[in-house]
């Protein structure tokens, strides 16, 4: 049974000459004035699943996007005043990237929003993709293994914030404290004030290699995947639970998983594909050359990789692969259901907003989801 019901929204505004043909991703430059839109769409949509009975909206924390795909910059911030706006929808970080974060400092923020709306925001971390952001913070990106190593300190010392009534951390880029003299005495360790409401924290992550993997199972965090080709999540669910187990962490199959998928209901799947295709193609145009392309070729090869298709996906790709979920109601139930069957710990499934639909529609879409697919799935 899927009973969780989560949506995935970037923070794109709305976008203006979208698809293959429209206005080129790193063309669009938008106006302070419209790229603050995004916080009256978030507010609006965020209300919307409230009402119908959804259970956690996340969010994307991005900075420096003149382009207007991303531009929410923190994510804590966001969720302490949707839970003002709203009242039992949680608000979920996808995700907090760490390396442009001291971790004591996201752990203070963290704290204080879990106790003010008493558990209304989930916590998630990432290492980050883009170069313009995370370099220009002063973190590296471009050498990914030096990244590897910054993230995975900053995680331990997340941890050690969280999980630690008083502490003293040494690593290779924190020291904390430093052993400096402090009101007569020499300081040796410290506390964090205040501490979250509710632990152990709950921590989500986003799958992205085989180390993640591994990394994610021997800290016990939890995992998102979104819009992967049916092959890929079947590897990745399956990897993720075997190195749980390999770290003492045993689970169900799909258990603590998030799978996300794109989905469009219409009256025939020949007619939400042609309504979704601009979108679609649009959110490619923007994200395929940072290797977003999560399918399978016939050979089980990510696309991308030595022999594999490197091209943008098509919408028919995307549903051929079951990453995204077209057509009727009775068509769209079916398809998750299909891929529900395989794995009897999966209990949540995240509707990912495709970037260039506009909010009016795809609060239709919510509707309309709400209504004829989500209570069928809490059903089987």
């Amino acid at each position: 049974m899927i009973n969780k019901f989560h949506v995935l929204y970037v923070g794109q505004i709305e976008l203006d000459n979208i698809g293959l043909n429209g206005t080129p991703a790193n063309d669009r430059r938008y106006s302070d004035e419209r790229l603050r839109e995004v916080f009256a769409t978030v507010k609006d949509v965020a209300q919307t699943m409230d009402d119908l009975g959804y259970d956690v909206l996340w969010t994307a924390e991005h900075h420096f996007q003149r382009e207007g795909y991303e531009v929410l910059p923190n994510l804590i911030q966001l969720g302490l005043w949707l839970a003002t706006q709203t009242k039992r929808l949680k608000f979920g970080c996808a995700f907090n990237v760490l390396p442009m974060w001291h971790p004591i400092r996201l752990a203070e923020d963290y704290a204080m929003a879990d106790i003010v709306t008493d558990g209304r925001v989930i916590m998630g971390v990432g290492r980050g993709y883009h170069t313009r952001e995370v370099e220009t913070f002063g973190a590296p990106l471009l050498d990914a293994d030096k990244n590897r190593e910054l993230f995975d300190e900053q995680l331990q010392l997340l941890l050690t914030c969280f999980n630690k009534d008083e502490f003293n951390f040494q690593g290779k880029y924190y020291q904390c404290p430093p052993p400096v003299d402090y009101r007569g005495y020499k300081l040796k360790d410290i506390t964090m004030v205040p501490r979250p409401k509710h632990l152990p924290v709950e921590i989500w992550m986003p799958i992205a290699s085989g180390k993640t993997i591994d990394m994610m199972a021997r800290y016990g965090l939890k995992a998102m995947i979104t819009l992967n080709g049916e092959k890929i999540l079947d590897d990745v669910i399956r990897a993720y639970h075997a190195a749980c187990s390999q770290h003492g962490r045993p689970k169900q199959l799909g258990e603590d998983m998030i799978w996300g998928a794109g989905v469009y209901l219409a009256d025939s799947q020949a007619e939400a594909m042609r309504r979704l295709e601009p979108a679609h193609d649009e959110r490619f145009k923007w994200f395929a050359p940072f290797g977003f392309v999560r399918y399978a070729d016939q050979h089980g090869r990510t696309w991308g990789s030595p022999g594999a298709p490197a091209s943008v996906p098509s919408l028919a790709d995307g549903v051929k692969q079951k990453a995204w979920f077209c057509g009727t109601p009775k068509e769209v139930i079916e398809g998750i259901k299909s891929i529900k069957a395989k794995y009897p710990g999966l209990n949540d499934f995240m509707i990912h907003w495709a970037e260039g639909l506009g909010p009016k529609e795809f609060k239709e879409q919510l509707r309309w989801f709400a209504k004829d697919v989500m209570p069928a799935l809490k059903k089987s």
